[in-house]
């Protein structure tokens, strides 16, 4: 079956020429409504799968509210912890400058002790001084041992004798030796000068162990690392600790050894 074209205004403007016809098959019709259902069908998936449309003006600038809000509350939290980051940095800066001036301070106390009582001549001469007095004590023991030996010798021969120029001789005998015993008693003042000399170096010494201990906390804090240490001496070493002074704990008086045999 034919279709009849319809003619067109400008078909009759152009002289009534006559338009080549074209002949539409009657099964092109059904190609055609196929064609333009796919196209509605691509036009409706398109007008799915499109993005929203655009918020009104109200809504864009609550959106831009929100989103300020937001970032604004992220920088406040952010802010507040650099900031406790900072007071603790500040924080420790502090104590390391405690413990670098501690330290600072220890070094000063170590090298003085070692320039006035730690070095080799202050020590020899601790050691010399002390020497001495071991040494000056046993001369004066000695000397005196002798002298009292010499006049117990001399009263004996004095009671046997009976001349009186052989006693008065004994007699200047025992008094020579006497002279000599009180001679010898002088060592007792200088041997305390020595130890005068060696407990000033040793008064030295503990004034600045002392302040290196009040540095780092005092005798408690210092204390408290002290390792224990275990007496492993056999029982006669332990009492190998020579005479006890006066204040100490155990010290037994001659009273209490006296009441022993009561």
């Amino acid at each position: 079956m034919a279709v009849h074209r319809k003619r067109f205004r400008v078909e009759d403007i152009a002289g009534g020429s006559e338009m080549p016809s074209f002949d539409v098959s009657e099964e092109a019709i059904p190609m055609h409504s196929e064609i333009m259902a796919e196209l509605r069908a691509i036009r409706a998936q398109m007008a799915k799968g499109s993005a929203p449309a655009p918020l009104s003006g109200s809504a864009a600038m609550a959106a831009i509210d929100a989103s300020t809000a937001h970032e604004l509350s992220e920088a406040r939290t952010m802010l507040e912890t650099y900031r406790a980051q900072i007071e603790q940095c500040e924080k420790l800066k502090v104590e390391l400058d405690l413990i670098h001036d501690a330290i600072d301070r220890t070094k000063r106390e170590i090298a003085t002790l070692h320039g006035k009582s730690f070095d080799g001549g202050e020590m020899a001469k601790v050691n010399g001084e002390l020497g001495a007095v071991v040494g000056g004590t046993e001369q004066a023991t000695q000397q005196i041992l002798e002298a009292a030996e010499s006049i117990d010798q001399a009263a004996s021969a004095m009671s046997k004798v009976d001349s009186v120029d052989q006693q008065k001789r004994l007699a200047d005998d025992i008094q020579e030796r006497v002279i000599s015993i009180f001679e010898a008693c002088n060592f007792q003042d200088l041997t305390g000068q020595r130890i005068s000399k060696v407990m000033a170096t040793m008064k030295f010494i503990e004034q600045h162990i002392n302040s290196m201990m009040d540095i780092w906390g005092g005798v408690d804090a210092i204390k408290a690392h002290v390792v224990p240490q275990a007496d492993n001496r056999s029982e006669d070493d332990k009492l190998l600790n020579g005479p006890k002074l006066a204040g100490d704990v155990g010290h037994a008086s001659q009273d209490d050894i006296d009441a022993l045999f009561d």
